[in-house]
């Protein structure tokens, strides 16, 4: 298995503007120092690095996952060339608001997570259970590594998301916006589910869907 080295940013987020940087200064768990943004027109004259709790790198999470108990709950999503920021943002706010375990934000093929991601998950990226690797490829080797089961996400494909209980160790992969998964991951994919709809619509923003797991996710567990 391929090791991954923590990256010196796998703990840091960028903000900038004056609300985000009194939301982060006012919350006591996160650590912060400020520094130029280089983007006047939204800064506001206001920029700051917050070294947020909940980012990690994916290696470490799943080191701590492996000494637990297989009965606990552990499910993630996968993030496979997701690429744009407002997409990775609502679902960083998602998986808050669902109570998941972890977003897996592979570097390669994914935005920074810096302001444009904070704005779209209005304000609870630095909150997130965010996990960082540097490839997807590499995310799902670690992932089966510990058990996971890697369920993709495809329209028409396989069982529909909920259908059936979900097991306590489970990754569901959304792949890019226009693309869907890369041929990296799909060759890990353990099995396909999609998300059924009566209308007329093929698929759904890729957001959305993540929502939908997530709710049933939520749902199954509760």
């Amino acid at each position: 298995m391929t090791v991954d080295i923590e990256h010196p940013r796998d703990r840091l987020i960028t903000i900038f503007g004056k609300k985000p940087v009194l939301e982060a200064l006012g919350d006591r768990t996160l650590d912060g120092v400020a520094r130029i943004s280089r983007d006047g027109r939204h800064d506001q004259g206001v920029a700051a690095d917050v070294n947020a709790p909940r980012m990690q790198a994916l290696s470490s999470w799943l080191d701590d996952v492996k000494g637990q108990k297989k009965r606990e709950t552990h499910h993630v999503l996968v993030l496979d060339g997701v690429s744009n920021p407002q997409n990775v943002g609502m679902i960083l706010r998602t998986a808050v608001a669902f109570g998941l375990q972890g977003v897996v934000l592979p570097r390669k093929g994914s935005p920074e997570v810096g302001p444009y991601v904070v704005k779209a998950s209005a304000g609870v990226a630095f909150r997130a259970p965010i996990l960082r690797t540097a490839t997807a490829g590499e995310a799902m080797e670690g992932l089966k590594g510990a058990g996971f089961r890697l369920v993709g996400l495809r329209a028409g494909e396989g069982t529909p998301v909920g259908a059936q209980a979900p097991p306590t160790r489970a990754a569901f992969v959304l792949g890019n916006e226009t693309t869907g998964t890369s041929t990296e991951v799909r060759d890990w994919i353990d099995e396909w589910q999609h998300i059924a709809m009566s209308g007329a619509a093929e698929s759904l923003n890729v957001a959305v869907a993540a929502a939908v797991v997530a709710y049933e996710l939520s749902r199954r567990a509760s």
